[in-house]
C-alpha cells in the first residue's frame, strides 16, 4: 500500500489527496506537524533530504514534490492526457503552479491564516500583487473553456485548484473573477472529490 506523509493544511498534501481519492487507490497517510519541525527528524530528513511534505513512498519508491507525485500517480489514467502536446499543456500548468501561483497565492495564505502575521505587512502585500497577477491570468484562461488543459479534467485542475479555493485565507477576492469560480465548482463537483481538511476520504487510513 501507498504511503503518504502529509500535514493537515498543506494544498500540496491535499492535491495528492484528490488524486488518489479519486482514482480510488488506497493509501495510508501518517501526519506530520510542520510547524513543530516533525519534517526535520533525523528519520524523515533520511527519508526526503529536503524535509518537506508531502513525500509519497511506494514500496522502496520514495517520491517527493505534489507535482511530480500527480504526474507519477496520474500515468496512464484519464487525469494526464497521452498526447504529446495535450501533456506538454498540463506540465505548463504545473510549472505555473509553482512558480507564479503557490509561492504567492499560498505563502500568503501561510502567513496570514497560519502564523497570524499583519495583513499591511509590506512583504505580504508585495506578494499578493504577484498572486492576483497569477488568478488574473486564470481567470483569462478560463475564460473560454471548462478546464485548463483542452475540454477534459486534469492534474493542471487539480494543482491549481489546491490553493486556489482558499486563495480567501490570504486575502485574495474572487468575486470579480467569475470563470475562476465557475471553474471551483466544476471541480469541486467531480466524482470523488474530497473536502481538504476533515473529509480525507475512505480509501485512507490516517496515523501519527
Amino acid at each position: 500500500m501507498l504511503t503518504l506523509y502529509d500535514n493537515h493544511l498543506s494544498g500540496n498534501g491535499y492535491k495528492v489527496r484528490l488524486l488518489l481519492s479519486q482514482l480510488e487507490i488506497p493509501f495510508t497517510v501518517i501526519w506530520l506537524d510542520i510547524l513543530n519541525g516533525e519534517t526535520r527528524t533525523p528519520a524523515f530528513l533520511k527519508l526526503n533530504p529536503n524535509g518537506r511534505i508531502p513525500t509519497l513512498a511506494d514500496g522502496d519508491f520514495i517520491l517527493p514534490e505534489s507535482n511530480a507525485i500527480l504526474c507519477y500517480l496520474a500515468e496512464n489514467t484519464p487525469y494526464l492526457p497521452a498526447g504529446q502536446q495535450e501533456k506538454a499543456r498540463v506540465l505548463q500548468w504545473l510549472f505555473f503552479e509553482q512558480y507564479s501561483h503557490e509561492p504567492n497565492v499560498a505563502t500568503v495564505r501561510h502567513w496570514l491564516a497560519h502564523l497570524g502575521r499583519r495583513p499591511d505587512d509590506p512583504q505580504i502585500l508585495e506578494r499578493q500583487k504577484a498572486g492576483n497577477a497569477a488568478l488574473d491570468l486564470m481567470e483569462d484562461h478560463l475564460g473560454s473553456r471548462p478546464y485548463f488543459v483542452g475540454d477534459r479534467y486534469s492534474i493542471a485542475d487539480i494543482a491549481l485548484y489546491a490553493y486556489t479555493h482558499v486563495a480567501h485565507e490570504g486575502g485574495y477576492r474572487l468575486e470579480n473573477r467569475p470563470a475562476i469560480r465557475a471553474w471551483l465548482a466544476r471541480v469541486a463537483d467531480q466524482p470523488r472529490h474530497i473536502a481538504m481538511v476533515g473529509d480525507c476520504g475512505s480509501p485512507i487510513s490516517g496515523s501519527r
